[in-house]
């Protein structure tokens, strides 16, 4: 009997529906301590006492923990499997916001809502990417883009709900109860993941290394060896710019809303904050598949040129247009279009290059730019505004990250992609010699 046709009739095609499915509901439920963070700033920099570039290190612990463990938290799933290690990223994540509820002081702060739940987050965000791309070969950009949509769709759900707690209950009480809400939802999805088994991807892995726009690594690379190129290298400069920059309106979007004069304006008969927050969440959501789905298509580099170059011309209009509320709530839209599909794209091309035999772990060491571009974009972008008055160059300056990485996807990565991936397919051939 062939051992491609009994591959392809045990390959099971609903189980790896089932795990995508289970797989966004994980990652809505772990969003909401990113994605609705501005809605606290400014009530925390009161009940605490502090300055916003204090309370803003909270959002860099945050992004720091959820990203500088990935590589750790993703050898922890390939050991000990998914369903474990996201049960207790849910629980960790859960009892980040519960804890903060009780907190009097910043450190107190950076402890729970910073330190536990970047760690929960960062378990079932790179648990989740990495059982994707090795469930889905053949549909990997839009697979990883269906996962990270639902870390961007999932506060969506909670944006109003949240800020209308924090308005009428105060951050003690929407703390407490809503990261009850995201602890039982995520601890249940977590209970139908499974890493794949050999024979069940098999024959989409052959088909796909063969066909599309895509080329796959000929050849899976430890993360030892991986750490060595300097492909990998480039890749991680750029997600970090890339990330700088939508983390910096993450972050900062109250602060400069409130600056901007906006914050408390009414569009549509809605607060504009608000507004905006659940308008970039469908943005930051939608364009993680669909831009998935078009790398798959087209190729990585070239949508990345496009997506990239995109955020660059919506972050210069907004800039211009501060002071126009409608505008504001729009274009930030999309500003979160042109950004959100790193999260698809990045995890896409790391796994084309260096194959899937390691992919949880090595896209934990790519997921560390995350990490760096918190940094830039929360606290130190917070002392570049404090220490010039304006938020004119904290945008300047992303604005450029953004036509710059756009232009290193086309001119640079894509050629010296296609050189290394040549290169692997020798370096395979001569080990199965």
């Amino acid at each position: 009997m062939n051992p491609m046709n009994t591959a392809a009739s045990n390959f099971p095609g609903r189980a790896r529906w089932w795990q995508l499915v289970f797989g966004v509901i994980a990652m809505m439920a772990i969003s909401s301590p990113q994605y609705v963070w501005a809605l606290f700033t400014t009530d925390l920099t009161a009940s605490l006492g502090a300055t916003l570039t204090e309370v803003q290190v909270t959002f860099a612990i945050l992004i720091v923990a959820q990203t500088f463990l990935s590589p750790f938290q993703g050898y922890l799933v390939d050991k000990f499997g998914p369903r474990l290690l996201l049960s207790v990223g849910a629980i960790l994540t859960a009892l980040s916001w519960v804890l903060a509820s009780y907190v009097t002081g910043v450190w107190g702060l950076y402890l729970t809502y910073g330190l536990l739940g970047g760690v929960g987050t960062g378990i079932i965000y790179v648990g989740v990417v990495g059982l994707m791309v090795q469930w889905f070969p053949d549909k990997r950009g839009f697979a990883v883009g269906m996962v990270a949509a639902g870390y961007g769709f999932g506060a969506i759900i909670t944006t109003f709900a949240i800020s209308a707690s924090v308005k009428s209950s105060g951050v003690a009480s929407t703390l407490l109860t809503f990261g009850l809400m995201i602890g039982v939802v995520g601890f249940l999805a977590a209970q139908g993941m499974r890493r794949p088994k050999p024979e069940e991807v098999v024959v989409l892995v052959d088909k796909y290394k063969s066909s599309g726009a895509n080329t796959e690594s000929a050849y899976s690379y430890k993360s030892s060896e991986m750490l060595k190129k300097p492909v990998f290298w480039l890749m991680f400069i750029m997600m970090t710019m890339m990330s700088t920059s939508g983390l910096m309106v993450i972050s900062q979007m109250g602060a400069f809303a409130k600056d901007f004069g906006v914050h408390d304006a009414m569009v549509f008969g809605m607060a504009a904050l608000p507004l905006a927050l659940t308008i970039d969440r469908f943005a930051n959501g939608l364009t993680r598949p669909f831009f998935g789905w078009v790398s798959d298509r087209i190729g990585r580099e070239n949508t990345m040129f496009i997506a990239f170059g995109m955020e660059g011309v919506a972050m210069t209009l907004w800039l211009m247009t501060t002071d126009n509320p409608v505008l504001f709530v729009l274009l930030s839209g999309v500003v979160f279009f042109g950004w959100g599909e790193i999260f698809s794209l990045f995890p896409s091309i790391l796994t084309d290059t260096f194959g899937t035999g390691h992919a949880t772990t090595n896209y934990g060491f790519l997921y560390m730019a995350q990490g760096v571009g918190s940094v830039l974009g929360g606290p130190l972008a917070a002392m570049m505004h404090d220490a010039t008055g304006s938020w004119t160059p904290v945008f300047v300056t992303v604005i450029c990250m953004d036509f710059f990485t756009a232009f290193l996807a086309l001119i640079v990565l894509k050629p010296v992609r296609r050189r290394f991936l040549a290169e692997t397919k020798t370096l395979a051939s001569v080990r199965q010699a």
